[in-house]
């Protein structure tokens, strides 16, 4: 189970920091806005790797999703974060993100202000059983096809189709 006690920061609509919570707080429903990151990782064929979430978070259990994506810790930037959850879920160091966009996703027990980066790489990945269920790249057309399946998160269908289908 994921550390309740983890301390996020609570920021506004442009990222400022106004104070903190803990992870219980910003999955309880109360919807305050605390900052995420997001990493698609494609490799040289255009293909895009997925996580799979274990059946103990208490978020989207189960379902596949972006292949990095966590909570930023409290101060902690924005870059320190991303590399410490792709360190952590794919075991991934040596990587070149590329900033895409950052928006606000306001699901049913949160709000997130999610900054989304992109990657190539061919290396190897390790996901880590700590963390994920799992891993696999996907095609465009697998991606297309399972869409609206309750495979995937809401929250990466959403994000894949605003930035890689627009």
């Amino acid at each position: 189970m994921d550390n309740q006690q983890e301390r996020f920061p609570k920021v506004d609509e442009e990222g400022r920091v106004l104070g903190s919570i803990l992870r219980s707080e910003a999955h309880d429903g109360t919807k305050v806005l605390h900052p995420v990151v997001h990493l698609h990782l494609f490799n040289n064929k255009g293909e895009l790797y997925l996580q799979k979430r274990p059946d103990w978070k208490d978020i989207q259990p189960g379902k596949w999703d972006t292949a990095t994506g966590g909570h930023i810790d409290y101060g902690e930037s924005v870059e320190e974060a991303l590399v410490r959850e792709v360190r952590e879920e794919l075991g991934v160091t040596d990587f070149e993100p590329r900033f895409l966009s950052r928006y606000i996703f306001d699901g049913k027990r949160e709000r997130e202000l999610v900054y989304v980066f992109t990657t190539v790489y061919d290396g190897e990945i390790h996901p880590n059983p700590d963390e994920l269920s799992g891993g696999r790249f996907f095609t465009r057309e697998e991606i297309k096809g399972l869409m609206g399946q309750d495979f995937f998160t809401p929250n990466f269908e959403e994000e894949y189709q605003k930035i890689f289908i627009g």
